[in-house]
């Protein structure tokens, strides 16, 4: 059976045709390949960072080690976010940690105080820190502190220092002072001296008096010894009864021996 050139050529035509689709399915099936495979990864990728974080229960952390690295994990953290939002934010933070073993960590705002912003605190949210005791207490702390230092400056001005500022009014009042207790001084000074005097010579007047009670008993005895003759014969017994030698008796006798 003999093929006409008109068949040939259709069948020429139908496998050109269908190289065509099939070359039109491949490429249309390529960019689907790697859509799903960048979809995949990505998916891969989510998963894979869930799986890293992780959820935490949020409670006691039972083993102490673990337990003090996430304290001080989280607490150099919520320092970090402390600062930064001071920083950028230009708030006033003021922050207090007490650990479990009551050592404490606090930070506040290079701008402000710990006590001002309780202060303010007190004042927004209506809640009183302290009674109206404390805050007596306070002032009078406050006042007492102003007290000394106005002393502590008044004492190095009697000591002649820090006066180079001072005004002329202010050196006279100061020489005034000086001179005022320099004379209360030597005052003082002549009262301890009069007063030493006085009982130096109350004290040499006792000394006379018992002198001459002493002197007065001792010619009192005598003269009543003398007057029943005890002084005597008690002299003549002592003299009868005093031996004419002494001798020395060794108490080894070869120091006998080489006398």
């Amino acid at each position: 059976m003999q093929i006409s050139k008109p068949e040939i050529e259709c069948l020429k035509l139908l496998v050109f045709l269908s190289w065509l689709l099939s070359l039109n399915l491949i490429l249309c099936s390529i960019p689907h390949h790697f859509t799903t495979k960048k979809h995949q990864s990505k998916e891969v990728e989510r998963e894979k960072s869930k799986m890293g974080r992780g959820k935490i229960e949020i409670k006691r952390i039972e083993n102490s080690s673990n337990r003090q690295v996430t304290y001080s994990k989280r607490r150099n953290g919520i320092m970090k976010k402390a600062k930064e939002i001071t920083v950028l934010c230009d708030a006033k933070v003021s922050l207090i940690i007490f650990a479990s073993s009551g050592k404490m960590h606090e930070y506040c705002s290079p701008s402000t105080k710990l006590i001002d912003i309780l202060d303010q605190y007190q004042k927004t949210s209506g809640k009183k820190l302290w009674d109206a005791k404390h805050e007596n207490l306070s002032n009078e702390i406050d006042r007492i502190k102003k007290e000394n230092d106005s002393m502590q400056i008044e004492l190095r001005h009697l000591k002649g220092e820090d006066i180079t500022s001072l005004p002329y009014k202010e050196l006279m009042a100061l020489e005034d002072a000086l001179e005022n207790g320099l004379t209360c001084v030597r005052a003082k000074q002549m009262d301890v001296l009069d007063m030493a005097k006085k009982n130096t010579k109350f004290l040499e007047e006792d000394n006379k008096q018992l002198n001459f009670i002493v002197q007065l008993t001792y010619e009192n005895v005598r003269e009543h010894m003398d007057h029943h003759g005890y002084h005597r014969a008690a002299r003549a017994d002592f003299n009868s009864q005093m031996p004419f030698a002494f001798r020395v008796q060794p108490m080894q006798p070869n120091l006998q021996e080489r006398m």
